[in-house]
């Protein structure tokens, strides 16, 4: 099941894909289905329900499609051209956005031959950073030279989450998106350039700040449930960026596999149902290449991977 937040003149609704190109506006449809009546107000209240809200999603996604009257759900504009549809993030309110960095061995060789570390590195994003597909990146005036992407999985938890262990971590798991971990890489020279550790440890705090920019974070274009996913370890993902291809990976590079990030982050966070977890960006970006490649305004950068879709955006100048 592909679950999305759509954007809406009243709020974000919960929307849900009936097929490939047909998405169900669950929070409209409450006015003629009974059973969306029951669907709690944001994807966030439906994970926070437990599979029981997630349950509901899928009934009236059946429900919608083997309606006699698709043509009338149309005309309200309850089924909708999933492709025309605007989009929010598909989570658009995550208490906690958690992005693990130096996660995959290619894109460390790239990166000035940063070594591999003993344990998971991860900061935390903030929520007005998220944006959803389709939505415009500005161009941030104050630093607008060297706009970089990170194409990146994502898991979004379904259940509260402290202190476990890896065996059994991916039980926690409801599902599956995309992130473009834009970063303003202004900071960059000053934290491998330092010679000293407290300058290396400010230099990278102001790099990670650069990460922080109003929608820095696309996220989408949906959250795909963990049960379309067989294996999240073996999904090829692909960034273009102005239809050419930048990065080109499976995830079978990733350093830290998915149960080793939650149990590891889980003995100091407690993580929630809808909270996200962006698992690191494989090589490729703009900043490990020679020369450096980075984004301006009218680029369109495209993070696809297979089983989960198309995470779509424009640069536009402020």
């Amino acid at each position: 099941m592909k679950i999305a937040t759509i954007d809406t003149q009243s709020g974000g609704h919960v929307g849900v894909l009936v097929d490939a190109d047909t998405i169900l506006d669950v929070t409209a449809f409450a006015a003629v289905s009974p059973t969306a009546r029951l669907v709690p107000g944001s994807v966030r209240s439906v994970l926070d329900a437990g599979d029981a809200g997630l349950e509901l999603v899928k009934r009236c996604a059946d429900e919608a499609a083997g309606s006699a009257d698709q043509d009338s759900l149309s005309a309200q504009g309850i089924l909708r051209p999933f492709a025309e549809t605007p989009l929010l993030a598909p989570i658009p309110d995550p208490r906690f956005i958690l992005s693990v960095g130096m996660n995959y061995g290619r894109h460390l060789e790239e990166m000035s031959g940063t070594p591999t570390p003993t344990h998971p590195a991860a900061f935390i994003k903030i929520q007005d950073s998220l944006t959803g597909s389709g939505k415009p990146i500005t161009v941030p005036p104050q630093c607008p030279d060297m706009i970089d992407y990170e194409g990146e999985l994502c898991f979004v938890f379904g259940k509260s989450c402290h202190n476990v262990e890896a065996e059994g971590a991916m039980d926690y798991i409801a599902g599956y998106t995309i992130a473009n971990d834009v970063s303003a890489r202004d900071w960059t020279p000053e934290v491998f350039g330092s010679n000293s550790s407290f300058g290396g440890i400010h230099a990278w705090e102001r790099n990670i700040m650069g990460k922080q920019l109003p929608g820095f974070t696309p996220l989408g274009p949906v959250m795909v449930t963990k049960d379309e996913i067989a294996d999240p370890h073996d999904l090829q993902l692909t960034t273009t960026l102005n239809g050419e291809v930048m990065q080109s990976t499976k995830t079978d590079d990733l350093i830290f596999k998915l149960p080793e990030i939650i149990a590891y982050f889980s003995k100091w966070y407690r993580f929630h149902p809808g909270d996200v977890v962006t698992t690191g960006s494989p090589a490729g970006v703009g900043l490990g290449r020679k020369p450096p490649v980075f984004m301006k305004a009218g680029d369109r950068i495209e993070i696809e991977i297979e089983g989960i879709g198309k995470l779509s955006n424009m640069l536009v100048a402020a």
